[in-house]
């Protein structure tokens, strides 16, 4: 039997998420339901809000999710520069959600492609399902093979895309030109330059990132 992750009630006796960020079963969820409470369904999806990373000499490097920059943060790797209004609950204390992070010891980037992972392949389609072009959140997303794998298709950047669970199944065993539907872009290695021009598309979205970006 595995163990149950310990989840923290704030003073008005609702789940909130724990120190790793990790949120809780909540009780605005009603029993048996295969779906989220709209509340909970919003603080799931703020959880997962891209982050600006900063290096220590305030270089933007990266984009994470709030759940994840909370987390350096309580580990003391990283500091908050700018903040959104909205806030996260614990048992003992209100946090602001971060919009920008700083590392606080300098991180040396390679320059080189990241590493080919679902994680680095939804922050390239920025959450966007590449057939039907709705962003959704990551657990509502899935990776398709534009080629599939039983026609020699390859797990690499170029054939690797976001996509949604309904165009996926809509999709199924065929190339897009069989199912009858077009990618929204050709996919492309995820390289750092890569990385920077995502970080002035959202930054266009969030005004408390454009000070860091270079147009």
């Amino acid at each position: 039997m595995s163990a149950r992750r310990p989840s923290m009630v704030d003073s008005r006796g609702r789940h909130t998420p724990d120190a790793t960020g990790a949120l809780a079963p909540s009780s605005e969820s009603p029993a048996g339901s295969r779906f989220p409470s709209p509340i909970t369904a919003r603080r799931m999806a703020l959880m997962q809000e891209p982050v600006l990373v900063l290096n220590a000499t305030y270089e933007p490097i990266n984009v994470t999710a709030v759940r994840r920059a909370m987390v350096l943060m309580l580990k003391g790797v990283a500091q908050a520069e700018e903040l959104h209004n909205a806030e996260v609950h614990s048992a003992a204390h209100s946090h602001r959600v971060p919009s920008v992070i700083r590392l606080l010891a300098y991180r040396h980037i390679p320059q080189q492609s990241r590493a080919l992972s679902r994680k680095n392949i939804l922050l390239r389609d920025r959450n966007t399902c590449q057939f039907c072009g709705r962003i959704f959140p990551s657990s509502e997303l899935t990776l398709d093979h534009v080629v599939p794998r039983s026609r020699g298709g390859r797990s690499s950047w170029e054939n690797l895309v976001a996509c949604c669970y309904r165009c996926n199944n809509s999709k199924g065993d065929r190339t897009p030109e069989e199912a009858g539907i077009k990618l929204a872009r050709k996919p492309r290695p995820f390289t750092l330059h890569t990385s920077r021009q995502l970080m002035r598309l959202i930054g266009h979205r969030d005004e408390r990132w454009r000070k860091y970006l270079f147009y």
